[in-house]
């Protein structure tokens, strides 16, 4: 079975949540650029998790929100892939 991708946003946070699976308190932290953190599996340094910090703000400027390139994990021609 493909994984599915979880969205979540909290508004008191101002922050949108991707990710494979609930965050865990084992998770390393990696901030990939100003505001988007990505949580990586402690075993592998895989991404399982992005946060990106002050989502309705950059919504509202419209600025352009730039993900790095794993996010095409999940097309079968990569070879990146989450957890």
């Amino acid at each position: 079975m493909e994984a599915s991708l979880m969205v979540e946003y909290d508004r008191t946070g101002d922050l949108l949540y991707l990710g494979t699976m609930a965050p865990y308190p084992e998770q390393e932290s990696e901030e990939l650029d100003y505001g988007v953190v990505a949580r990586l599996k402690p075993q592998s340094g895989k991404i399982e998790n992005l946060e990106i910090l002050f989502f309705s703000t950059r919504v509202a400027s419209g600025e352009v929100l730039r993900l790095p390139r794993f996010f095409s994990c999940f097309s079968p021609a990569t070879a990146l892939r989450w957890g």
